[in-house]
């Protein structure tokens, strides 16, 4: 899903300092929204990860892939390409997560044997 940046500044030299005050504000709600969101959307995806680890020990499959893994850094790089965001980051991001669905996996494992 590619997204177009509406041009979300006005002219803030004209701003009195209400104005400024609730422009700021606005912005902070709208981060403060989009890090909720975040968070839900993280709690959702390592609720699949687990079941993932499930699978993974039940059949006794390695906790990490690391092709799998590979392909997710570079589509996540070229989709945060797309979108203007530093893909070095993207990927720093990935491997922060991938790290930790990695750990649940052998927890999951080392309790299943």
């Amino acid at each position: 899903m590619k997204l177009k940046s509406a041009k979300i500044l006005p002219d803030i030299l004209t701003l009195d300092s209400d104005q400024q005050n609730e422009l700021l504000s606005s912005y902070r709600d709208s981060i403060d929204n989009i890090d909720a969101a975040l968070i839900h959307m993280l709690a959702e995806r390592f609720k699949i990860t687990q079941q993932v680890g499930k699978f993974k020990a039940k059949f006794g499959l390695p906790p990490a892939d690391k092709i799998r893994e590979q392909k997710q850094i570079d589509r996540l790089r070229t989709l945060s390409e797309e979108a203007k965001l530093n893909p070095d980051f993207s990927e720093k991001f990935l491997h922060f997560i991938i790290t930790e669905v990695i750990r649940h996996h052998e927890q999951l494992r080392d309790n299943h044997e």
